[in-house]
């Protein structure tokens, strides 16, 4: 009894292996996506420098670029301190070895001891590095408040 359950437990993780090498290539892509909002959400620099390239750019919401320099110096300094970090509405689309996502952020939080609550429809490129699918660039735009009736 004790053998076969070890045994189980040893074939678990071939599982996830097959699993992730059966899976599409669409549900990869948005598999590191969501990975990768968790790692911005925990000022996770080291899920950060994993999930984006070293020359990643990003337009941000005021037009201004950043790169993986910046967001890594953030995630030190946890600031913006994200409360939420989720990405909603995804859509993916893969050509070879790059992926273009398309979709809505929320982020809510505190960034320089303010709060912060706000939507940004997005569009992330991935490009394939080394077998991982990796971000090599974004943009970000504001999604205006719903007014109230």
């Amino acid at each position: 009894m004790k053998s076969s359950v070890l045994l189980i437990f040893s074939l678990l993780p071939l599982g996830a292996v097959a699993h992730a090498q059966t899976a599409a290539p669409e549900e990869v892509v948005l598999r590191a996506e969501r990975e990768l909002a968790k790692a911005y959400q925990r000022s996770d620099a080291a899920g950060i420098t994993k999930g984006v390239m070293e020359d990643y750019t990003l337009t941000n919401s005021r037009g201004k670029v950043t790169t993986r320099a910046d967001d890594l110096e953030e995630a030190k300094k946890v600031d913006p301190k994200y409360e939420i970090f989720e990405n909603e509405d995804m859509k993916v689309r893969v050509h070879g070895d790059t992926a273009v996502v398309l979709g809505v952020t929320h982020a809510k939080g505190k960034s320089g001891g303010e709060p912060f609550d706000a939507r940004f429809e997005f569009t992330d490129t991935f490009v394939k590095d080394n077998g991982q699918w990796r971000l090599y660039a974004g943009h970000a735009t504001k999604v205006a408040p719903e007014a109230k009736p």
